[in-house]
């Protein structure tokens, strides 16, 4: 089928060497990006550090009555290198979206008008669909899962002695650096099923029928990349779930509007049925033909036929 005459590529052509200048140019942004975020996030790294502590820190206040906790680094370099990743990994989210603006920028000139229509929601929807896992992890899953983790503490008693946490600095942002990446990944899971309906290489149908194995893989999925307690299993469990089944609504809408437009583009409407004969017509046409064997069956034969086959 030809293409719309509207539907064309605006890149212009352009020489292998032009092609690598406008890469070059690319990447010096997207470097320069984060580069800048870094330093940035380093000047504040202290303060990013307090938020991401923020809940073990309310969980011990609350469990000392009011007294002084801490958080402890054992190696002379444990504190600078985890500032440094606590920089490196906020300078990443925060120039994110210069990086895929830039790799648009790059991409999008080769790219027919309809294609840059499919693919741009779904660059829009990543960065937001990570924040909401990240959220959701830190405002509602973390903080039950540090008092699950607290709850092993042992006060002091006579002839006891008492265990108390002494978190490490690089240990506990480990946890909570691992626990918001696979957060976030998880809910990209409705932008990738969503991408894979628009271009056709799985249908809502299939998802629909392979629910049981989707609920086998997102409980698996909890339970491997969550702490090992119920809640927050099933804090990631139930929303993975909920998008999915939200993916297999959305890609029966994707793909009612791809037909519609393709049929559009064809000159058909896909609304109206195909034209058929009336309702009574098979019944007349029937009763017709019963008659006309009817007819045949009640007529003799004549004379001269009935000699002949007793002569012969």
């Amino acid at each position: 089928m030809p293409r719309d005459p509207e539907d064309q590529i605006d890149d212009k052509p352009m020489p292998l060497i032009e092609h690598l200048m406008e890469l070059r140019t690319r990447l010096m942004w997207s470097v320069g990006a984060f580069i800048i975020a870094f330093a940035v996030c380093y000047y504040f790294s202290k303060q990013i550090y307090g938020f991401l502590a923020a809940p073990l820190a309310d969980i011990l206040q609350a469990q000392s009555g009011g007294q002084d906790r801490r958080m402890i680094f054992t190696a002379p370099t444990e504190a600078f290198f985890t500032y440094i990743k606590v920089a490196f990994f906020t300078a990443c989210a925060l120039s994110f979206p210069v990086i895929a603006n830039q790799v648009w920028l790059f991409v999008a000139p080769g790219l027919y008008r309809k294609e840059k229509n499919a693919f741009l929601p779904f660059i829009v929807a990543t960065p937001v669909m990570f924040a909401l896992g990240s959220g959701l992890l830190y405002y509602f899953v973390l903080p039950v899962a540090l008092k699950f983790f607290t709850s092993f503490e042992l006060p002091a008693a006579e002839g006891q002695l008492p265990i108390q946490l002494e978190a490490k600095m690089s240990e506990y942002l480990s946890l909570v650096m691992a626990l918001i990446f696979a957060f976030g990944v998880s809910f990209e899971l409705p932008v990738l099923l969503l991408l894979l309906v628009r271009v056709g290489l799985i249908s809502a149908q299939t998802l629909a029928e392979k629910r049981r194995y989707a609920v086998v893989g997102v409980v698996a999925f909890a339970g491997v990349v969550t702490p090992p307690d119920v809640f927050s299993q099933l804090s990631l469990a139930i929303p993975m779930y909920l998008l999915y089944e939200a993916s297999v609504w959305i890609g029966r809408w994707i793909e009612k509007g791809k037909a519609a437009r393709e049929a559009a583009e064809n000159g058909e409407t896909p609304s109206s049925p195909a034209p058929s004969a009336p309702p009574s017509a098979a019944p007349a046409a029937a009763a017709a033909t019963a008659a006309v064997v009817e007819t045949s069956a009640a007529t003799p034969a004549t004379p001269g036929e009935t000699d002949f086959n007793q002569s012969r």
